[in-house]
């Protein structure tokens, strides 16, 4: 799994999702692209990504597609409709774009050209990741654990809410 992280600037959505698509199968690589502001580090992709292909392993997708079976993961969310907030909108949005298998290498250079690079993994907006997973104030106080744990929680529990 590799990230790219930037500012991407979106016009046509479905246009831009059609290049990510297409990058994607000219390296055989599965492409994802997430707003930065609801992912809490690495390791929320990472877990997401296992939770994803253990599902297409099990046969127990909910998405034909690997990306968005990703995107519903990271989400933690059943309802693709519902995981797509979790996706980038038209404008400029602070991104993570993930590629994972394939030629990871090559579809990196390509996406490369999509945005502007700049940090953007683990700046995500705390109040809007809390409202999005549901998180309480009262739970992260209940807790020891920081709000990124609270959120892999939340993606691993998408299996148990089949």
């Amino acid at each position: 799994m590799r990230l790219l992280e930037g500012i991407v600037t979106v016009g046509d959505l479905d246009g831009f999702i059609a290049t990510l698509g297409a990058i994607g199968d000219a390296h055989d690589a599965t492409v994802q692209a997430f707003d930065a502001r609801y992912v809490t580090g690495r390791s929320h992709l990472q877990r997401a990504l296992e939770l994803a292909d253990r599902a297409f392993d099990r046969d127990e997708n909910i998405a034909d597609d690997r990306a968005v079976e990703l995107l519903c993961y990271a989400a933690g969310r059943r309802q693709i409709d519902q995981a797509l907030t979790m996706g980038l909108s038209t404008g400029s949005t602070p991104a993570v774009i993930l590629v994972d298998g394939g030629d990871e290498a090559g579809a990196i250079d390509e996406l490369e050209s999509l945005l502007e690079r700049t940090p953007t993994l683990g700046d995500y907006d705390r109040a809007r990741v809390c409202s999005f997973f549901d998180i309480t104030s009262a739970e992260v106080d209940a807790t020891d654990r920081d709000l990124s744990a609270l959120v892999e929680e939340r993606v691993a529990l998408l299996t148990i809410e089949k």
